[in-house]
């Protein structure tokens, strides 16, 4: 067999590998079922039978909306494996322009659709004449033109019954460079653009990822991430079915936020070794863990803020943790005590057996990855984008394998390079443009030639992000930001906001998030969105009324304390260049959210719909009046 192998090579191995192994746990009717490999694959065959009864060609397009559960894999298997191109969908789209868009770009014949999302396709079908065939996931009643999946499922075993040998033959005509899906970009503003990604694409990402990091024999991951987006395809389903793990879904419900109400309870039921994680779910993580532990009182949140420091100080960045030995030697005993005392409390919140977390979707900041390393549930960062399939580098635990504050080693066998803005390779250390070339780079865009060719250039696919290689240890790569959030000052001199964003966000339990601005302007400034009760609570302890003129100026003195930190004399003093601190505060009114196009449906920040929301704020804030901090905007958020 070809090195270069399909998705449908790849599967077929690990069944041969672990057929009897359990690989999907899902919750039914309140109780957990368990699928084996060997049934995986089977549901997956009857799938594509199915669909081909149907009349699928080969390369056409068949779209998935769901959330995460057992028939997503089956889905996604089926269309493969009758040769068909998925088009995952994330179910957080809520416009009708959104999934129309996708629907008709992508020239999806067929739609697959759970009970929650068929409302939306309901809205929109009569606007994408090529959708011929809606199949609805769930039990519930049918409109024209809809099949139910489990009655495609029976087609599956009747047109496999009555043309023996025909799926197979579909099977084998597919090749490492078809297409396997067609992953949509998260555009808010402007139409997204569709990635081709081919079955090589995933088999060579998912070989690439065995080269930095490693799981124990049969661990299981609670996938809490979308299924829709490449990173819970390859560092989730396809990279625990490589390594004979197993994977559990989160139970869904009518609404997203009835699956968010369902995290902590899967997490506590599965009891995962291993978890993929987003910076937005790390900070609420460590929220609650914080809410919790200020729940048990004074005396115990002391004990828990005197164990952090003791285990961040000793631990410094991972790679160098118990150096000097002179200085550090009594800190390792007490660490082992508080450990014992405190964090493994934390622990057994989620399920006593966890490792650690695999993090990308957007920059970690390095107090994050301290704080989790320090509570003994790392996260280990790493760094891709869906043109890359995604993983293009990641931290992970064992000795030079993990240094905070960088994104990890790069996953080989892949070629990287920094380049400046001209295209000349920059030497280690230099900040730059980073530039990848690899069999995870995907196969250009879906019927966009130019911006193909202005993003993949001789092979290279030139990722619009700014970084750096370590020079003491070239195979580690440090992510500064992307070219496009870039701030620019009065001088023309250039600045990437996003370590200060996040470690403002993540050093204080007062903001929740903020957003730094500067477009050749005077100064720069900071918006930050407030956690309201942290702040009333402070206020409160310190004997004043949260809701007087003097509690909400006292409020944002706390804000100005935080941002003041960076300055010199306060805690974080030399983290970021003086010039680039902000000099005047707009405290956000409203908080970011999918709802108002301020996350994507990845819960990254979309800084050019906050700017333009907030455009007005920012006007004011170069006035004389809106720097001063007590201004009547800034006090009439906190309201």
């Amino acid at each position: 067999m070809s090195d270069r192998i399909t998705i449908i090579d790849f599967v077929e191995q690990a069944v041969r590998r672990y057929p009897e192994r359990t690989f999907l746990r899902e919750k039914v009717d309140g109780l957990w079922t368990e699928t084996t490999y060997s049934e995986t694959l089977r549901e997956g065959r009857f799938v594509a039978a199915g669909l081909m009864a149907l009349g699928l060609l080969k390369g056409e397009k068949a779209a998935l909306i769901s959330e995460g559960r057992n028939v997503w894999i089956f889905a996604e298997l089926g269309i493969l494996f009758a040769g068909g191109v998925n088009v995952p969908l994330s179910f957080k789209l809520e416009s009708d322009h959104d999934l129309e868009f996708r629907i008709n770009h992508s020239d999806s014949r067929f739609i697959i659709a759970s009970e929650s999302q068929i409302g939306k396709v309901r809205h929109i079908r009569g606007n994408c004449p090529k959708l011929e065939k809606v199949i609805v996931i769930d039990e519930i009643p049918l409109e024209e033109g809809e099949i139910h999946f489990s009655e495609v499922r029976a087609l599956g075993v009747k047109f496999m019954e009555e043309h023996p040998g025909e799926l197979d033959d579909r099977m084998k005509s597919i090749g490492p460079d078809d297409y396997a899906n067609i992953s949509y970009t998260s555009g808010t503003t402007a139409d997204p653009k569709g990635i081709l990604l081919t079955h090589r694409n995933y088999t060579a990402n998912v070989e690439q990822c065995n080269s930095v990091v490693s799981i124990g024999d049969e661990w299981v991951m609670l996938i809490i991430l979308p299924l829709d987006h490449c990173f819970a395809h390859v560092a989730g389903f396809y990279f625990m079915m490589n390594n004979g793990g197993s994977i559990a879904t989160v139970p869904g419900g009518k609404s997203a936020v009835t699956m968010l109400k369902n995290i902590p309870i899967a997490i506590r039921e599965v009891r995962p070794h291993v978890m993929l994680s987003v910076p937005a779910l790390s900070r609420n993580f460590k929220k609650g863990f914080e809410g919790a532990i200020r729940k048990k009182g004074k005396k115990t949140e002391k004990l828990y803020e005197f164990a952090l420091k003791n285990a961040i100080a000793y631990n410094r960045e991972y790679y160098n943790q118990g150096t000097p030995c002179w200085k550090m030697w009594w800190r390792k005993p007490v660490m082992k005590v508080m450990d014992r005392l405190i964090f493994s409390k934390i622990r057994e919140s989620f399920g006593g057996r966890f490792q650690f977390f695999i993090g990308g979707g957007a920059l970690l900041d390095i107090e994050l990855q301290r704080y989790y390393y320090a509570i003994g549930m790392p996260i280990f960062q790493g760094y891709g984008l869906s043109e890359a399939t995604p993983v293009i580098c990641s931290n992970s635990g064992g000795k030079g394998c993990c240094r905070f504050g960088s994104s990890g080693r790069t996953v080989m066998p892949m070629d990287i390079k920094i380049c400046d803005e001209t295209g000349k390779e920059l030497p280690d250390g230099v900040t730059g443009e980073i530039v990848i070339r690899g069999e995870n780079v995907m196969a250009g865009y879906w019927k966009n030639p130019e911006a193909t060719a202005k993003t993949i250039v001789d092979g290279w696919l030139h990722t619009g992000d700014r970084g750096y290689i370590c020079k003491e240890n070239r195979r580690f790569l440090y992510v500064t930001g992307r070219f496009k959030s870039l701030l620019i000052s009065s001088d023309g001199e250039k600045y990437s906001p996003e370590g200060f964003e996040d470690s403002l966000t993540d050093g204080s339990k007062y903001i929740d998030s903020a957003v730094l601005y500067n477009n050749q302007s005077p100064y720069t400034v900071v918006l930050v969105v407030p956690a309201k009760n942290a702040l009333r609570e402070a206020v409160s302890t310190a004997g004043l009324n949260p809701d007087s003129d003097e509690g909400r100026k006292a409020q944002l003195d706390i804000l100005q304390g935080e941002v003041n930190s960076y300055r010199k004399g306060g805690r974080h003093e030399g983290l970021f260049p003086e010039k680039w601190l902000p000099s005047a505060i707009i405290v956000a009114d409203e908080a970011f959210s999918e709802a108002n196009g301020m996350l994507n449906t990845t819960s990254k920040m979309v800084r050019r719909v906050v700017e333009k929301h907030y455009a007005d704020r920012i006007e004011y804030a170069m006035t004389a009046e809106g720097k001063e901090l007590y201004n009547e905007k800034n006090v009439e958020s906190l309201k």
